[in-house]
C-alpha cells in the first residue's frame, strides 16, 4: 500500500486534470519516473510562472501528450526537485499532504512540508 507523508494511505491528488506520472491521479514514483513526481501541489500563478521561467511550462496545453495546461487552483503531481527549487526561491506552492508520497520525507523534513500544507493531521 502506498503511503503519504503522514504514514496513512496515499489519496488521490487529481483526476481533473488527470495527474501523476502514471496518470492515475496519484503522486508516487517508480523506476521509470526520473522526475520524482511525488508532491501533490496546488498551482498558483506565481509557481506556474516560476516553473516556466526555469524551463518547465505547465500552463501551455500540449495535446500531443494529453496535457491540458494548468491554471491556478489545479492540483498536480509535481517533481520533488522542482518543489525544492521553488521553495529555495520563495515560490513553493501549497501541498495536499495526504496525496504527497511518504518518499518525499527522504529529502524534505515534515516540519517544512507542514508550513505549506493545506491539510493538517
Amino acid at each position: 500500500m502506498r503511503k503519504n507523508v503522514y504514514g496513512t494511505p496515499l489519496v488521490e491528488c487529481s483526476t481533473e486534470p488527470m495527474t501523476g506520472f502514471y496518470r492515475d491521479g496519484c503522486c508516487y514514483s517508480g523506476p521509470e519516473d526520473r522526475g520524482l513526481h511525488m508532491v501533490c501541489a496546488i498551482m498558483t500563478d506565481e509557481f506556474l510562472e516560476f516553473s516556466r521561467a526555469v524551463g518547465n511550462d505547465l500552463s501551455t496545453p500540449r495535446p500531443e501528450y494529453d496535457f491540458p495546461g494548468l491554471v491556478s487552483g489545479d492540483r498536480w503531481c509535481i517533481c520533488l526537485p522542482r518543489w525544492i527549487e521553488a521553495f529555495q526561491a520563495g515560490k513553493a506552492p501549497r501541498i495536499y499532504m495526504r496525496a504527497t508520497s511518504e518518499a518525499v520525507l527522504q529529502f524534505v523534513p515534515i516540519e517544512i512540508l507542514k508550513k505549506f500544507a493545506i491539510d493538517e493531521e
